[in-house]
């Protein structure tokens, strides 16, 4: 078949802009935003034709050579603000081309400070710390074009608190929490709304609920902290009408807003939310409602905020999911005790009709412990709502402004008998679009996988946090570090990471250090330079274009990862050995007690001065690749000493490690820091012993975890790794799963066997950080993984073992769909691989089976492989 007979059949079906696949393209950020496209064909590409059509009606074209299919620069001229234009692609060459893709709508948003011309509007500018505050209903009203003069119709809006917006009685968006958590004093997220159908002729009513939300609630730990960034709850609202003959109109609402207190009586994000529906002004939010006894809010000028406008670079948060209880039943105390089969973030809704004035309690917990609900990991999260009821027949709520982590929910004093409970959770997160799946032949494998997906969609709900649940949920530096390889590969986080990003920036150059999370607040922990928590500067944004091959985080990080490195170098004094100050260490060795979660058996500053060294080697990898040579050989010099000063302080002649750990010989073997073969020989033999012979339990915390498994296979062991991995008693990764975990736990031994929660006062059943090891099953033991940056090039080598009889991963790679599914029967290795479009793969198969080049396409291979004895090996541990 000739190429031209291809290009007949290669239509383009997939477009979007930026990282932002499935994600709306109403209201972005950039003037020149870069196109992705894929197609559903392997069939290769010549050129691709980008025909623009504003709404002027002109036309712009543009002939992209080559066939590139991912970030492509934008060809035409920059978007201005609110400029909507159409966009199709299509395959050309040769003479005969494809069809035109669907038409992809793109809009910008507000791009530049000065589109912004109304001030922000507050029902209460200040209001006493120490006790909830009430949620605020605000109303402004206007008459209207007539519809059939409209061409689009758009609310762009923020706040200082969270809001949602209706129009006309009903709700503009399915967003919640908006506009999200950012590092408000640098950066507040605007939305974009499209508004054009709702618009009515005549009079048309915009209505805001607003809350404290992160911005003025309490947020933090040890009693937390009120009014962080300002004692307004306010916000700034625009609409913008573009008329059918190209004029737009600005809606005048500064002298009409009105404001009252909410049926929301009180609102926090740990505390919990109530609502008394007696309270609600009838159609309050549309034409016809009396507002003349509302109160007008104070006008705050816009100028008076610094903070940038900005549009999101990640999707928003949502109700992703609905899930019934798996159990209901009656216990003491005149309650119901709901089980939802799944510990999440999120919320309850309920209906239910009951007599006006009936409140109805919801009580969260993520376990149960001595038959009652187990709250005291949530500490001052006490994590209670309450509904008072209007009598108006069957009345359906849930909370706007809260979230809590839960699997158990109790009713205190339903409104009927035990079959009439009709209550739902409802599953809450960023929005992002799954991209990676894992199988096999165990049961408590697949579990610990789901697990680890589970916690992630819990503590992706804005940004990157730790729990979902206690009074905490922070955006640790270190929990994020160790899991961004995991996270890209199980959901497309690119933006809210590059989100997060931003703020990781905005944070270090206020605090001089990348502090220990991020947004930062001052509430208690130590604000010092941290290894593998300020790291994140550095790893996080490699890591994103390690698995996109992109380099636009590696530019718009760079002076963050240079900050990082350029302080870390400093506190050497230029000698490469990181060895004073405050360090977390091996964070959570299980070896540790319950009270002293850093009591690591790993020298804390070997973990530090580890760790600037694999910094400090990105940084000149980065340079490099930027073109930035001065600064690649300055960071090398920077590397190689900080090499030098480890192997001087940490490594004996013959090897050995100093702290003589599992983690501190996990983290040299992986971070590649011996100066000799024979050095690692004996290092990987000493590994392999430490693990036999701690009976195959798990022996390290945060910085040991994610990498150990890796550090074994490359000590030869991978029937170690095996073991490790498929341990069920305590502590390993299977042990949760045992005791029925349906997340990722904080600590290994969070409950104990006899079924108590740790006594520690830092306890969560749901922390992603443990769960990196996640990555590894897709690597190793799926086989499923990237040649370079991008999946341009894969490498298909899985490494059977653990008695696995078949296991499988499939990735959505930035190029399309990419999967290895192998299975054995007796000494037979069959392998299924699946090569996205424009991609390559090395197929290695085990057992000697031999190294195989293929295009894109499936392709599938048999081999011979003899597994070795699924007997754990004990020591005196020999090399393999």
């Amino acid at each position: 078949m000739t190429i031209t007979d291809h290009l007949t059949l290669t239509t383009i079906d997939d477009v979007w802009l930026e990282n932002r696949r499935g994600g709306s393209s109403i209201g972005i950020g950039e003037s020149r935003p870069r196109v992705s496209w894929a197609t559903a064909s392997a069939s290769p590409v010549g050129s691709v034709a980008f025909e623009l059509t504003r709404e002027d009606g002109t036309v712009d074209l543009h002939l992209e050579h080559g066939g590139g299919r991912r970030l492509i620069e934008w060809p035409f001229a920059p978007l201005t603000s609110r400029e909507a234009v159409s966009l199709r692609l299509r395959v050309v060459g040769d003479g005969v081309d494809s069809v035109w893709s669907a038409p992809y709508r793109i809009e910008a948003g507000l791009l530049e400070r000065t589109d912004w011309h109304v001030p922000f509007v507050s029902p209460s500018p200040a209001e006493p710390q120490g006790e909830l505050r009430p949620g605020y209903l605000l109303r402004a009203d206007w008459d209207s074009v007539d519809p059939a003069r409209i061409r689009r119709a758009r609310i762009y809006s923020t706040a200082h608190g969270v809001y949602e917006v209706e129009l006309n009685g009903a709700p503009v968006s399915e967003e919640l929490l908006s506009p999200g958590w950012t590092s408000y004093s640098h950066r507040l997220r605007s939305q974009t709304f499209d508004v054009t159908e709702a618009i009515r002729a005549g009079r048309n009513v915009i209505g805001v609920w607003l809350a404290d939300g992160w911005y003025r609630g309490r947020i933090g730990f040890e009693g937390g902290l009120w009014d962080v960034y300002g004692r307004d709850a306010s916000v700034l609202l625009q609409v913008e009408i573009t008329l059918t003959d190209g004029s737009r109109l600005d809606v005048p609402l500064t002298d009409s807003w009105r404001w009252s207190k909410a049926p929301i009586t009180s609102a926090g994000l740990y505390e919990g939310e109530a609502y008394d529906a007696r309270l609600l002004p009838s159609g309050w939010s549309d034409t016809g409602f009396d507002a003349q006894h509302w109160q007008r809010p104070v006008v705050l000028p816009f100028d008076d905020f610094d903070a940038a406008i900005e549009a999101p670079t990640g999707p928003p948060i949502k109700v992703t999911e609905v899930l019934r209880p798996i159990s209901v039943e009656a216990i003491a105390g005149s309650r119901i005790r709901l089980d939802f089969g799944q510990n999440i973030a999120g919320k309850l809704r309920i209906r239910a009709s009951a007599d006006a004035g009936h409140t109805l309690t919801l009580h969260h917990a993520e376990v149960i412990e001595n038959g009652a609900l187990g709250v005291r990991p949530l500490r001052s999260a006490i994590s209670v709502d309450s509904y008072t009821f209007a009598g108006d027949g069957v009345e359906e709520w849930t909370p706007r402004f809260t979230l809590h982590g839960f699997r158990y929910a109790e009713l205190e004093n339903w409104p009927g008998g035990i079959d009439t409970v009709d209550v739902e959770a409802l599953v809450v997160h960023t929005d992002m679009e799954r991209t990676g799946w894992f199988e096999s032949s165990h049961p408590g494998l697949n579990r610990l996988h789901e697990n680890v997906v589970w916690s992630m969609r819990d503590n992706f709900v804005d940004l990157p946090t730790d729990c979902p649940q206690r009074d905490e949920r922070l955006g640790w530096t270190g929990d994020i570090q160790v899991f961004t390889p995991t996270a890209l590969r199980l959901f497309g986080a690119h933006g809210t990471l590059s989100g997060w990003l931003r703020d990781v920036a905005h944070e270090q150059a206020d605090q001089g250090h990348v502090p220990n999370f991020v947004p930062w607040i001052e509430c208690g922990f130590p604000n010092h330079p941290t290894a593998a928590w300020g790291d994140a500067a550095v790893i996080v944004p490699w890591e994103m274009y390690r698995h996109d091959g992109d380099t636009r985080v590696l530019v718009d990080q760079y002076d963050s990862m240079k900050a990082w490195v350029d302080l870390v170098d400093d506190l050497t004094g230029h000698t490469g050995l990181w060895n004073t100050g405050f360090q977390l260490g091996d964070w959570l060795d299980p070896a540790a007690p319950p009270d002293s979660p850093g009591a690591s058996q790993t020298d804390k500053y070997l973990v530090a001065t580890a760790y600037h060294v694999r910094t400090a080697r990105i940084l000149a990898e980065t340079a490099a690749i930027l073109g930035r040579e001065t600064d690649a050989a300055h960071y090398g010099a920077v590397a190689e000493r900080a090499t030098t000063a480890f192997q001087r302080e940490y490594i004996a002649p013959s090897g050995r490690i100093v702290s003589d750990t599992v983690t501190a010989i996990a983290v040299a073997l992986v971070f590649e820091l011996f100066a000799t073969e024979e050095q690692v020989a004996h290092a990987g033999d000493r590994l392999l012993h430490l693990v036999a012979a701690g009976d195959f339990h798990i022996s390290t915390g945060f910085v040991g975890t994610p990498i150990i498994c890796d550090a074994l296979v490359r000590a030869g062991g991978i029937d170690a790794a095996y073991h490790l991995l498929l341990q069920e008693e305590l502590p390993s990764w299977l042990y949760p799963v045992s005791m029925g975990a349906t997340t990722i736990w904080e600590r290994w031994d969070s409950m104990l066997p006899d079924g108590s929660v740790n006594p520690g006062d830092m306890t969560s059943f749901n922390h992603y950080a443990l769960g990196a090891v996640a990555d590894f099953m897709h690597r190793v033991v799926a086989g499923l993984d990237s040649a370079e940056p991008g999946f341009a090039s894969l490498r298909i080598a899985p490494q059977p073992g653990g008695a696995l009889t078949h296991a499988s991963a499939s990735h959505r790679t930035p190029l399309g769909l990419a999967s290895s599914a192998w299975r054995r029967d007796g000494e037979s290795f069959f392998l299924d691989v699946e090569v996205p479009p424009s991609a390559t793969a090395t197929v290695v198969l085990p057992g000697g089976g031999g190294e195989h080049r293929v295009g894109p396409g499936r392709h599938s291979f048999t081999s011979t492989f003899r597994p070795a004895s699924q007997d754990a090996p004990k020591p005196p541990y020999r090399r393999w």
